[in-house]
């Protein structure tokens, strides 16, 4: 089906104003369709044709101010129509159909108690499959909604919901919304329920709802998740100076939900996993919460103020982004909010810069719906972010806070774009912001930024600083500079530090606004033997560090005491295995020394997950394994001098589960023996356990052991993660059918936890069969899954463990074909640029 286009999308703007939508659903009838009945007033601006956005299984009536309109004139998921001038009334009657990839209204089995639930995600495109529309983020309108469910069922979505008995329910007509934030979430929800109080006498009702099997889980959590839900909400109303707006707040855990969350106006859905089923983690905590504040964030910016069009929706992410460890830090007990973004956040938007498909922040061309979709990534959150905190470092706090209140203020329940936020900043602050934007929004890439010392010896003899320069490096490339052909030119404000044995020597806040900056204060100081740019981690770049510093890390990052500054080196190190500037094998060198000593969760969580993912990538098959033995051992050191039952204790506890060559360890874990304390009724460690012996070939029923203790949607996607994992052509074979088969039935859920174990295991004579078959097989799945789950799946199932010029080659020769959709060219594309710095590090370090 075509994707709007912006010019379709301005058009249609400029003739048509949606007044209110009327939907009601019917979910009764089966569990592969339901009813929809929209009723949509407009107005139209003259009787030009137009069409509304339709994608139904099957369209019974269509009428137009009471004349039918014929329904098979539907084409490509469009009906078009010529409204009369004026006030207009169109009533779509159709069949919809349920989903099982994340994208309209998706309905699951939680095989836990065969009990079925309904949620709605209609971002970007989704929302023709749910009703009628006139599906573009500028034409906003209030909407009824009215749900028939099965008796037991309990529904809510954007409106607060009213049971009318017999399964009916309504919910309250809601403020103006985007089409893509409508949301109807039901089933068998289990709830509780709190109210945040604000300081003018403002009540908002607080609701929490998860599956009827994760109802223990829930309401032992549920104290946490409100304690947030209430410090986000008087911080952010007080910080915007506008009262929620939105009714009462649901949060609701849907399974199999395709992203973290969506900020759908009072209804905000969550991936379930948030309600942690074994052991909580720290980490696990802050990711929660974080993302609790960054969706409530958007209910001001994003659902008060929406985007004209797609192209500016990196803004709403960059702000979400922001405010979210803003607030955490501000008003949580997650103080170390900064810390998780430096090292699991800011690495994955520099990866994004690296691939051919980086793009400005914003500026980025639109022309329809897919081409924003693709740019959906880790610069429109994390970059984004980087650069709002650099706009506040350039232009003040203050201003800044001014310029979002005056934003929300002048735009509220409509529509804005860049230029209006830009303006907003600029009156606030009396500063040419457009020259910034131009730095810092309008042109991709990184700058490198390192710190040039000369030495001489003090009257002692001992040696210390000369001169200190920092250094800017900018990227070159049409795609990297301004308009007019200039660099970048973007300022920075950072500091720059010096480490020594866990001491620090020095550290100083430098603006750097040119290629090359002297720091005279430093004459005479000390010299480190750690050199770090960028050690409050405050702008992005990739810091580059010297020689001797990277030769010094493995002893010196342990000690440093900072742990943002930690964070950063860690990202500065996958910068530099990516690059190939950094053996991987140094960062199992450094892994190994860190890790028994580190604090924080982040840190703990995200560097071993990293690290094995570089060994099981970067590294030659030949010495995968004593790597990976070398990081269990750091991981039973972690685990042996934590405090049991503790988050350093169970990051320990993980490393060794999914790094451990020794197969009978990690069976007395899968079997459930000799557990560390806290881990002995933590299925998902020993999910952990299992599909590591499944990696080893060392599988002996452990599967369908844990498959009767775990009979939970987790557990069997990980029973399938684990089967997929098995090194023989037998488990490929299965696990490929089911993969990448059109007529599996398998859900876009299902199919990432079997692409992961796929690619975990075997050697390239059992893999290279595969990557042909990846490069047929899951293009081909376009039409059974949507863009958006089917470009997670093309993502996951990716052959980069068969690591050669070959597969770079076949890759190319199909993303050179033109036959890819969107999604699938980008995640490609993307993967195929990794593949690149994969193969780039073997032929500079060996293998």
């Amino acid at each position: 089906m075509p994707s709007l286009t912006r010019d379709e999308a301005q058009t249609r703007a400029a003739l048509v104003e949606v007044v209110s939508m009327d939907v009601e659903l019917d979910l009764t009838t089966s569990s592969r369709t339901f009813e929809s009945e929209t009723t949509i007033v407009f107005t139209a601006a003259a009787a030009e044709p137009t069409f509304v956005d339709l994608k139904a299984v099957d369209v019974h009536e269509v009428e137009l101010n009471g004349v039918a309109v014929e329904p098979a004139t539907v084409v490509d998921g469009r009906l078009p129509l010529t409204p009369a001038q004026g006030e207009n009334t169109l009533v779509v009657r159709a069949t919809m159909p349920f989903s099982n990839d994340g994208q309209g209204l998706h309905r699951s089995v939680d095989p836990a108690d065969q009990r079925e639930y309904v949620y709605g995600h209609l971002f970007l495109d989704a929302a023709p499959k749910v009703f009628a529309c006139f599906d573009q983020p500028d034409l906003k309108a209030p909407y009824a909604v009215v749900v028939k469910a099965p008796d037991e069922w309990v529904v809510t979505g954007n409106g607060d919901p009213t049971h009318e008995g017999g399964g009916v329910w309504r919910l309250a007509t809601t403020k103006p919304l985007s089409t893509y934030f409508v949301t109807v979430c039901a089933g068998p929800y289990v709830q509780q329920r709190d109210t945040w109080r604000g300081p003018d006498g403002q009540e908002v009702p607080l609701v929490v709802h998860t599956r009827a099997s994760l109802a223990e889980q829930l309401e032992a959590q549920a104290p946490q998740v409100f304690e947030v839900t209430r410090q986000c909400m008087s911080f952010f109303h007080e910080l915007f100076g506008i009262d929620y707006p939105f009714g009462e707040y649901h949060q609701v855990f849907v399974p199999e939900f395709n992203a973290g969350a969506m900020e759908n106006p009072g209804c905000v859905t969550f991936r379930d996993q948030y309600v942690f089923t074994g052991a909580i983690t720290r980490q696990d905590l802050l990711l929660r919460s974080n993302t609790i504040a960054h969706e409530m964030a958007h209910m001001w910016f994003g659902d008060l103020v929406t985007p004209v069009w797609w192209d500016d929706l990196w803004l709403n992410e960059s702000f979400a982004e922001y405010m979210a460890h803003r607030a955490l830090v501000g008003a949580t007990e997650f103080t170390e909010a900064w810390v998780d973004f430096g090292i699991g956040r800011k690495p994955w938007g520099y990866a994004a810069e690296r691939s051919p498909s980086t793009h400005p922040v914003a500026g980025a061309p639109a022309p329809d719906g897919d081409t924003a979709l693709q740019n959906f990534d880790g610069i429109s959150y994390a970059k984004g972010a980087s650069a709002l905190r650099q706009l506040i470092a350039w232009m003040g706090d203050e201003a800044f806070v001014a310029g979002v209140r005056d934003h929300l203020e002048g735009h509220a329940y409509g529509n804005a774009t860049l230029a209006d936020f830009l303006g907003s900043m600029g009156r606030a602050s009396g500063r040419d912001v457009q020259a910034w934007a131009a730095a810092w929004l309008e042109t991709a890439g990184l700058d490198r930024i390192a710190v040039e010392l000369t030495t001489r010896q003090d009257a002692d003899g001992l040696p210390v600083i000369d001169t200190a320069t920092v250094v800017r490096q900018q990227p070159t490339g049409e795609v990297f500079t301004r308009s007019s052909g200039e660099p970048a030119g973007r300022p920075h404000a950072l500091t720059v530090a010096g480490w020594t044995d866990g001491d620090r020597a020095w550290q100083v806040d430098v603006e750097l606004d040119g290629d090359r900056v002297e720091v005279p204060e430093l004459s005479g100081r000390p010299v480190p033997r750690l050199v770090v740019p960028n050690a409050a981690d405050t702008t992005w770049a990739t810091a580059v560090l010297d020689e001797d510093s990277w030769a010094a890390l493995p002893t010196q990052l342990p000690q440093v005491t900072e742990p943002v500054t930690r964070a950063m080196l860690w990202a500065a190190l996958f910068d530099g295995v990516a690059e190939a500037t950094v053996d991987p094998r140094h960062l199992v060198e450094v892994f190994v020394h860190a890790f028994p000593a580190e604090t924080d969760a982040s840190v703990l969580a995200i560097s071993g997950g990293y690290t094995q993912r570089a060994v099981r990538t970067m590294v030659p098959a030949a010495e995968r394994e004593g790597l990976l033995e070398r990081m269990a051992a750091a991981g039973r050191e972690r685990l042996r001098t934590a405090e049991p039952a503790t988050s350093a204790a169970w990051l320990g506890a993980r490393v060794v589960a999914v790094c451990s060559t020794d197969a009978e360890e990690v069976r007395r874990w899968a079997r459930g023996q000799a557990l560390p304390e806290g881990l002995e009724a933590d299925h998902e460690f020993r999910w952990f356990a299992v599909k590591r012996l499944a990696q080893l070939g060392a599988l002996d029923g452990e599967v369908e052991l844990m498959e009767g203790h775990d009979g939970s949607l987790t557990g069997r996607l990980s029973a399938l993660t684990a089967r997929a994992a098995e090194p023989t052509p037998e488990a490929k074979q299965w696990a490929w059918e089911q993969l990448a088969g059109r007529d599996s039935g398998r859900s876009n859920y299902e199919r990432n936890h079997l692409a992961q174990g796929f690619w975990s295991s075997g050697d390239d004579a059992l893999l290279e069969p595969y990557v042909e078959r990846y490069l047929t097989d899951v293009p081909a799945l376009s039409g059974v899954l949507g863009e958006d789950a089917l470009a997670r799946v093309a993502q996951l199932a990716f052959p980069l463990p068969v690591a050669t010029q070959r597969t770079a080659d076949a890759v190319d020769r199909v993303v050179a074909s033109g036959l890819l959709s969107a999604a699938v060219r980008r995640s490609m594309v993307d993967q195929r640029s990794v593949l690149g710095e994969v193969l780039a590090s073997r032929e500079r370090f060996g293998g």
